[in-house]
């Protein structure tokens, strides 16, 4: 598997945290990959082998584009071949803006848009092997949109409190911080995003967890509890294994047998 990703331009940092490229090649027959929770919502182009998502039991096909928004539990999706995607990595409180679609909770979302457009000429790029200029074609796309899109400072600045704290702020200091009280924030982050701050805010928090654990598996669970602001480490465990279906030992004794950062079968895409 390779993966890569991109700073995005100045312009955009208030509403993209990074572009990436993965490829994976999964051979003739179907395989599957497990992607895991963290803070933020992608907005999906991929090549080559079929992409579909596990849904009620049925596997669901996935045009391209397709919106990944948050989740909170680990989806599974199915491919064969060699897949390829170009992603935008988005803040949650803003992808709904960037589209000018209404905000929603589902986690995979499939919608008619005119960044469809951009299909035919990312593959082009794409199937010769030039994947910056398949990224070119992106930024610009981006740029061109946010020229159009009204952002909120209320919601930028309590965006930015929250990752800086990584989650741990309480709802009222993310309000202070964003200079607003917090039925003001709260109803207009689930405007913007489909969830209030404490839900995003919770899934920043295990995102720190995970990433811990993948990249040093042998890091104290009840430290990292007190670093990060659970009550102890049974509540870390409770809220670690609601997002990811198994327990942080579990996840640790899992990462300690790889030896690179992404396995075959699992997909973190860990943040630095």
């Amino acid at each position: 598997m390779q993966h890569q990703e991109f700073e995005p331009p100045e312009e955009l940092r208030d509403t993209i945290k990074c572009f990436w490229y993965n490829r994976r090649e999964s051979g003739v027959l179907q395989s599957s990959f497990e992607v895991v929770p963290d803070g933020y919502a992608e907005i999906i182009f991929h090549f080559g082998g079929d992409c579909s998502i596990s849904y009620n039991g049925d596997l669901q096909p996935l045009p391209s584009p397709f919106m990944m928004g948050l989740l909170n539990q680990p989806v599974h999706f199915y491919t064969k071949n060699r897949l390829e995607i170009i992603a935008i990595r988005c803040f949650p409180w803003t992808v709904f803006d960037l589209l000018g679609l209404p905000a929603g909770k589902e986690g995979a979302h499939i919608f008619g848009h005119p960044i469809a457009q951009l299909q035919p000429i990312l593959n082009k790029w794409i199937q010769a092997g030039r994947i910056d200029e398949a990224l070119a074609q992106v930024k610009q796309y981006f740029l061109n949109t946010r020229l159009g899109v009204s952002t909120s400072s209320m919601l930028f600045k309590a965006g930015v409190a929250m990752r800086q704290a990584n989650g741990t702020m309480l709802v009222s200091q993310v309000a202070a911080a964003a200079h607003a009280t917090v039925r003001t924030l709260e109803r207009n982050f689930k405007q913007s995003s489909g969830y209030t701050v404490k839900d995003v805010s919770a899934l920043m928090r295990f995102e720190q967890v995970r990433n811990q654990l993948w990249l040093d598996p042998n890091t104290n669970i009840a430290g990292l509890a007190h670093e990060l602001g659970y009550t102890d480490q049974s509540h870390l465990s409770r809220e670690f294994k609601r997002y990811s279906g198994t327990t942080p030992a579990a996840f640790a004794r899992k990462s300690k047998k790889r030896k690179q950062a992404v396995s075959n079968d699992f997909v973190a895409f860990v943040q630095s």
